[in-house]
């Protein structure tokens, strides 16, 4: 034991919460191991001489008497290169090299450094000897994967003039540069630490402008996101939430990503292990998994150990921004971590907020959601960053105005609401487009109308039109029925349905309709506002509704999802199709 860890002794035991006594001069949030098995705990409350621990393990076996003893540090996670394709648990333990030491399940207790301290990496210098190099500055660079560069940064809080470097081979612990400062001479290796609850430091945020594609029509089209930003994405059992989280991990425009189970079914981190590195990265056609960092923490292992794992996965996430690449990161679900917060806050006594969830939740999530954004990045070179943050929530019955959803749309700028109803009539993703927003709407039709076609933006409020005026023709229908409405009412349920069921429905296990690109996203719905529009003058000049409706054309247009990206002027041709058919059946003095 050295001078900065003190002992004491367990004096209660409550499920995942231990109370004990002796750890005088130890602080708030100071890692400690429980019991003779050296269990992972934290310390969450201070209470005189009582030390409350939350541990991070299951606690079955452990009794008063037992001894703690503090680590003299925070929850501190590893960064450096091996992040990628690495699988972790919460508390950064890899899930790998525990099931080849330990066997399948996780013995308590059980210690493996998260980064392999064997493996050598090519380091290959970007500064030189007598160069002055501040914090955050790229020294050095690596061949992570055979995708990702892996950029070594001169750690915080050291500044001064490099006096060592050169091309070497090294493990993570190696000293690669040496840098003299006004306190001495600083070694850097390929390995750094940092704690996981406090935010890494930038130069500037900058405002999010720019659109993080996803391919996802729905969401590209009606309801972005920018890189920087943040999205909740909530909605009730079977409505597609994992689904949809998925689909954001495989086609997002990100450069690398970072996907944290937390509190989620095995079953489904059974599927993400198993599909990433299939996967092929339209980017690169390499494998997904060469540009994933995945974090684990299902509903089976203890509870406690929800909350470090989106600390844990948004950490690495932010290493990575501050390499200059763009990241996003997905939560699945927030949900579970705040059902964990409730448990350990019960435990702890405190006085609970609405629905049992603590007071201090909306603050607690806000501390997650606002490490995201665009930066410049610290160091001497200006270079930009960005950390995008999409979060599953689950909340009971499908009920949004329960607590945890309300407080994180209080601090997110995009909702990506689900139904039930559109899950349960087969329409995924089942995104309701009336209950659905973004707050960077406005942005990201800028940047497209100038990047994709000046109509981008046209298109959009066109499209939102008509389903918001087809939501009020369904409620006069249902009072006095279909033949009640005029000839142009029903076209526009029509183009409604065309917006609806060749627009927005997507098929995430279809190998062309999985990602649109935005290109071909404006011009798919390009063409069926255009069957619309056509189809709306030829019923004013005469034109029977039902005989636009059984056009060859019609059926054209609800298959144009599934034309390869590599072959978009094919839209052109249907466009003129849909313009020469509906021609065709105006009276003869009405035709151009």
């Amino acid at each position: 034991m050295n001078d900065t860890q003190r002992e004491g002794k367990i004096i209660k035991v409550s499920g995942p919460l231990v109370v004990a006594r002796g750890l005088e001069e130890t602080k708030m949030y100071e890692m400690v191991r429980v019991g003779k098995m050296g269990l992972f705990g934290e310390i969450v409350e201070i209470r005189a001489d009582r030390f409350s621990i939350q541990v991070y393990e299951e606690t079955s076996g452990i009794g008063p008497g037992e001894p703690v003893v503090s680590t003299g540090a925070p929850l501190t996670v590893e960064l450096g290169p091996g992040l990628i394709t690495s699988i972790f648990d919460g508390v950064q333990r890899p899930l790998d090299k525990l099931r080849s030491s330990f066997g399948d399940f996780v013995l308590r207790g059980a210690e493996v450094p998260p980064l392999d301290r064997k493996k050598k990496w090519h380091f290959i210098p970007r500064r030189k000897v007598g160069e002055r190099v501040v914090a955050g500055d790229i020294i050095g660079v690596l061949p992570e994967s055979p995708i990702i560069e892996h950029r070594i940064m001169v750690p915080a809080g050291i500044e001064g003039v490099l006096v060592s470097i050169s091309e070497r081979d090294a493990i993570l612990e190696d000293t690669v540069a040496v840098i003299k400062t006004e306190d001495g001479e600083k070694s850097v290796a390929l390995l750094q630490k940092w704690p996981v609850r406090v935010a890494r430091p930038v130069s500037r945020r900058l405002p999010p402008v720019s659109p993080l594609v996803t391919g996802q029509r729905v969401l590209d089209t009606l309801f972005p996101i920018t890189k920087g930003g943040t999205a909740c994405v909530p909605g009730p059992f079977g409505s597609g939430k994992t689904v949809v989280q998925h689909q954001l991990a495989r086609w997002a425009d990100a450069e690398i990503i970072v996907y944290v189970g937390c509190g989620e079914r095995g079953n489904e981190m059974t599927e993400v292990l198993i599909d990433f590195p299939e996967l092929i990265d339209p980017r690169s056609e390499r494998p997904l998994i060469e540009r994933t960092v995945l974090v684990a923490n299902t509903s089976n292992m203890p509870v406690a150990a929800r909350e470090a794992s989106v600390f844990t996965g948004i950490t690495m996430a932010e290493y990575y921004r501050d390499m200059g690449y763009s990241v996003a990161l997905m939560a699945d679900s927030t949900s579970r971590w705040a059902e964990a917060m409730r448990e350990m806050s019960g435990r702890l006594e405190e006085m609970p907020g609405e629905e049992g969830y603590p007071a201090y939740l909306a603050s607690r999530l806000a501390s997650f959601y606002e490490r995201a954004g665009r930066v410049i990045c610290t160091g001497s070179d200006g270079r930009e960053g960005s950390l995008s943050v999409i979060g599953a929530v689950s909340p009971p019955g499908g009920d949004l105005s329960e607590p945890v959803v309300q407080a994180t749309l209080r601090v997110v700028k995009v909702f990506w609401s689900l139904d039930d109803k559109l899950a349960g009539q087969r329409h995924f993703p089942a995104i309701n487009w009336l209950s659905s927003y973004s707050l960077y709407q406005d942005l990201v039709d800028n940047a497209c109308s100038t990047s994709v076609n000046q109509f981008w933006a046209k298109n959009r409020q066109e499209a939102m039109a008509i389903l918001k005026k087809e939501s009020e023709l369904e409620e006069l229908v249902r009072l006095v029925g279909m033949d009640a409405l005029s000839v142009q009412d029903r076209l526009l349920l029509e183009g409604a349905k065309m917006i609806r069921e060749d627009f927005l429905h997507q098929n995430a296990y279809d190998p062309v309709d999985s990602y649109t690109s935005l290109p071909k996203q404006f011009w798919l719905l390009r063409v069926i506002l255009a069957f619309y529009h056509c189809a709306y003058q030829a019923i004013n000049a005469g034109a029977e509704l039902e005989d636009i409706t059984a056009l060859p054309v019609r059926e054209e247009i609800s298959r144009a999802k599934n034309i390869p990206e590599k072959e978009l002027e094919r839209f052109d041709t249907i466009a003129k199709k849909v313009s020469a058919s509906i021609e065709a059946l105006k009276p003869s003095g009405e035709r151009l």
